[in-house]
């Protein structure tokens, strides 16, 4: 199993003694200690102008971590590729797995925030067909040094890709994947399916079959491991752990929906969002705190050993599966988040490895 973390770069905007240096600082004192703590990978997010998540360029802060790594997998989680122009995607990424030496995993997704949208002067409507072109080109230039395009949005006469990538992408590259259409894309572009997790197993692996029979089909190959992230606490006192987890993980949630205006009434009529449309209304029916306590019971915290038998649930219902924990979000005070990496790190990847050695072994 594949374990690593996800950045979120959270501010909560009531808490106007935390400046947006300080988050930085923070988040990049937790990812300093994941190399030696075991982790395989770091991830962070791309989000621009608001508290729930500022990253605006996710390869610079990697190409920063990059230097001061020398194991740990780097990993965009994900470059949204509407917001973006292909040609400087490719060249980033080959550039920071240049920078690296190869320890890159390129994570790409479309985007689901109307604001974000309208402050870079993009129709929503187009963002399928922009990711629909965008993908291709810069998977192909990541293959072959080459890219060039002739879509709708994108016209790219042939460029090469300086530096020149040195080693396939194939395998180290992840696509967000929260709708239906979005699942079978990631089959298309035989990328590993990234989903965040916020229902039951049992609905979540309904979606991912469509994907893994697609992939078969497509590649002649077994389906990767799906890959689970979500928000993760982590503490030896049971009653302390369900506390910050019913504080900052129900928190986390309502930061999303807003956000994302996952109850707006725009989705019912934006191309390429029907599966959030059809949602909506279920949403506004479980209402805020029916959804929260949704939304916490779904993710992975606890003690340890709580944890550990989440994620063997998890496990008997949609099989192998790579995870990423993200220790920090909503205001979780940083001691506590840096106390759930630690006992994750020495508690639970080990008995993690166990699991992926037996399967090995069998």
């Amino acid at each position: 199993m594949h374990a690593g973390t996800l950045a979120l770069f959270q501010r909560q905007s009531y808490d106007d003694s935390m400046t947006d240096s300080q988050v930085y600082r923070e988040e990049l004192a937790l990812a300093s200690q994941l190399e030696a703590q075991g982790f395989d990978s770091h991830w962070c997010v791309e989000h621009h102008f608001e508290d729930y998540s500022f990253c605006p360029d996710n390869v610079v802060y990697l190409s920063h971590l990059a230097a001061k790594t020398t194991t740990l997998k780097l990993a965009t989680g994900a470059v949204i590729l509407p917001w973006n122009d292909p040609l400087r995607v490719a060249e980033k990424v080959a550039l920071l797995d240049e920078l690296s030496d190869g320890r890159v995993i390129f994570g790409m997704g479309r985007g689901l925030s109307r604001r974000e949208y309208e402050q870079f002067g993009i129709d929503m409507d187009s963002s399928r067909e922009r990711f629909d072109e965008a993908a291709p080109m810069i998977l192909n230039a990541l293959e072959t040094g080459y890219m060039e395009g002739n879509g709708k949005h994108f016209k790219q006469p042939r460029a090469a890709i300086r530096p020149a990538p040195r080693r396939t992408f194939k395998g180290r590259t992840t696509q967000v994947a929260m709708s239906p259409d979005s699942a079978l894309e990631a089959a298309q572009n035989r990328a590993q399916m990234m989903i965040f997790t916020q229902k039951a197993m049992e609905d979540h692996n309904a979606e991912f079959e469509p994907y893994r029979k697609l992939y078969r089909e497509l590649h002649a190959a077994p389906p990767p491991p799906p890959l689970m992230a979500g928000i993760a606490v982590c503490n030896e006192d049971a009653g302390r752990a369900e506390e910050l987890a019913r504080k900052h993980i129900a928190g986390y949630l309502l930061t999303v929906m807003h956000h994302y205006e996952l109850m707006g009434e725009h989705f019912k009529n934006a191309k390429g969002y029907e599966s959030y449309g059809q949602a909506v209304d279920m949403l506004r029916d479980m209402g805020l705190e029916g959804m929260a306590n949704a939304y916490v019971d779904a993710q992975a915290w606890g003690t340890p050993q709580q944890i550990l038998d989440k994620l063997a649930g998890w496990r008997k219902v949609i099989g192998d599966f790579d995870i990423l924990f993200g220790f920090r979000a909503a205001g979780m005070p940083f001691a506590d988040a840096e106390n759930s990496q630690r006992l994750v790190a020495e508690k639970v990847l080990p008995e993690l490895r166990n699991w992926s050695t037996a399967v090995a072994a069998a």
